[in-house]
């Protein structure tokens, strides 16, 4: 009987791509009609999408923003769009919390904005990333929800 020989298993070519492939071009605002006047918008999806710089293995996760607007109002379907650019990319989850708060925030210039990223297990480990501009973290952190800010 011929002796068979174990070779490597085959591994899969997987594109991963770097950060300059994120497009915060694509995110678009409509104004914001009551302008001081304070209302806490939360945008809540479980599509996020990115991929482990390491595995090149795909990332899972929810995205929580809230924030109140000063003069402009992401407009959503826009915000998919983005999200999809993070498809292919590697970035380490903590980056990505923070990418996506900058953009956010570049883009509508929020009184204040929380971004939660609630990543799905993987390998026993749960990840949660919290990232903050303006007055509206302490809340986040406290784990408080459904107050505006002052």
């Amino acid at each position: 009987m011929a002796k068979r020989h174990l070779t490597e298993p085959a591994k899969p070519k997987l594109l991963v791509l770097d950060e300059t492939t994120i497009d915060p071009s694509c995110l678009e605002t409509f104004p914001y009609e009551h302008p001081g006047k304070e209302v806490v918008v939360e945008i809540d999806t479980d599509e996020f999408t990115a991929v482990c710089p390491w595995s090149g293995l795909p990332d899972f996760g929810r995205v929580t923003i809230r924030y109140a607007p000063r003069t402009r109002v992401l407009e959503l379907r826009s915000f998919k769009f983005y999200l999809l650019t993070y498809r292919n990319v590697g970035i380490y989850q903590e980056h990505a919390a923070r990418r996506l708060l900058d953009d956010l925030v570049r883009v509508t210039r929020p009184r204040w904005m929380e971004l939660s990223l609630d990543y799905k297990i993987r390998g026993g480990v749960h990840t949660v990333c919290r990232a903050t501009a303006g007055g509206g973290g302490a809340r986040m952190h406290r784990g408080e929800r459904g107050r505006s800010a002052r």
